[in-house]
């Protein structure tokens, strides 16, 4: 039975804080859940962003209009790129946002 898997990336809010983020299984043998920020960033401060547990992805229009990543390029290819999603650090130490909570 072929995999089933869906094509492109599904918009949605952060389980803990609740921003706007892009998830997908990316590849097709040693796929990658991906979780990345929906807001497109220029390249340069993507990778100044990186870590080796944290990457940076290539943003695609499909055909269908949804979004779709994919590993980053090796060359020039013009598509807008997204980095891995990271909760703000009072997420990260105090855990999800209180009721009301304004980040």
């Amino acid at each position: 039975m072929p995999n089933q898997r869906s094509q492109g990336a599904s918009r949605r809010s952060c389980d803990r804080c609740g921003a706007p983020v892009l998830r997908q299984l990316v590849g097709h043998r040693a796929a990658l859940k991906v979780t990345a920020d929906a807001e497109p960033i220029p390249l340069p401060e993507a990778r100044a962003l990186m870590e080796p547990n944290r990457l940076a992805w290539c943003l695609v229009t499909l055909h269908s209009g949804d979004p779709d990543l994919r590993w980053q390029c090796r060359s020039k290819c013009g598509h807008s790129t997204v980095i891995e999603h990271r909760c703000p650090l009072q997420i990260q130490e105090f855990g999800q946002k209180p009721e009301g909570a304004m980040w």
